[in-house]
């Protein structure tokens, strides 16, 4: 597949950009670089091989879940630019 410099200034139309002459011959070069480099990829014999999402294994550490107390209502209030002493007040955000 080759990317054309129409191809590229119908994208940057979609995508609305302004784009300068040098940009677009500029962007058509790249891309294309790009899209072969994907077509020199799609040559390779993957016959076998499992799909993966990284290259490594990732294994996720979590922290065990610890109870503790909760912050007293009066600091958590403190610093809030209004409230009730009960919760934080807000601007409405759909109307009254």
């Amino acid at each position: 597949m080759s990317i054309s410099r129409a191809d590229v200034e119908n994208v940057s139309l979609l995508a609305r950009l302004q784009l300068t002459d040098g940009e677009l011959d500029r962007l058509t070069t790249e891309l294309a670089q790009i899209v072969g480099y994907v077509d020199q990829l799609a040559e390779v014999d993957t016959e076998g091989i499992e799909p993966m999402a990284h290259a490594v294994e990732v294994h996720n550490v979590f922290a065990a879940d610890q109870v503790l107390p909760s912050l007293p209502r009066p600091a958590a209030l403190q610093n809030a630019p209004a409230h009730n002493d009960r919760a934080f007040l807000v601007p409405p955000v759909l109307g009254e």
